[in-house]
């Protein structure tokens, strides 16, 4: 499952890059028949905001396998491993909860959207809401083998902590230098 998943977010990359060119052609290319010729491509708006809702839906759920959403991690990594594991158990059952909410709430969405087409486009409003279902279903995926990881005991203590506070990752220390001086003295002492 480790394998399927990881490949999953890799072609959820791919697709990320594909959707993040397209958007970039087409609104430069719109810019530029404005600037120049006076006229535009009317779907270019409208479809280039539905892409940027797919991919940030898709780059969401990568994101989510990677572990890389934001956190707070400060008292969590002061407790003892079993706490850890139970806080880490009680916080994969809210995301899941909550997703489990997005995914009904998409659903809701794509059901009452299927007939309603978009003004430039003509396309159906439920392909915007669907995102929301690819989401929804992979982070549930996700989140499911993330808490067997935990359960049945196939995670490390280091791994216990899913989330680092950005202070900590962008934190650099500098080696000493040989030529380091002491501090000149104040003068006013």
């Amino acid at each position: 499952m480790n394998r399927v998943l990881g490949a999953y977010c890799k072609a959820l990359e791919a697709l990320c890059g594909l959707l993040m060119a397209a958007m970039v052609v087409l609104v430069f290319g719109n810019v530029v028949m404005r600037y120049f010729f006076n006229s535009g491509w009317l779907i270019s708006e409208e479809i280039s905001r539905w892409m940027f809702v797919w991919m940030v839906f898709l780059g969401a759920t990568v994101v989510m396998r990677e572990r890389g959403h934001m956190g707070t991690d400060m008292v969590v990594v002061r407790l003892p491993v079993w706490a850890q594991r139970v806080c880490l158990v009680v916080g994969q059952l809210v995301m899941l909860y909550i997703t489990w909410l997005m995914l009904t709430g998409s659903w809701t969405q794509v059901l009452v959207n299927r007939e309603t087409l978009a003004p430039v486009s003509g396309l159906s409003v439920s392909l915007f809401y669907f995102a929301g279902m690819v989401f929804s279903v992979s982070t549930l995926l996700i989140l499911l083998q993330q808490m067997w990881q935990v359960v049945a005991g196939k995670l490390s203590s280091d791994e216990l902590v899913m989330v680092q506070e950005s202070e900590e990752m962008a934190r650099i220390v500098l080696p000493p230098t040989d030529d380091a001086q002491p501090p000149a003295a104040n003068p006013r002492q």
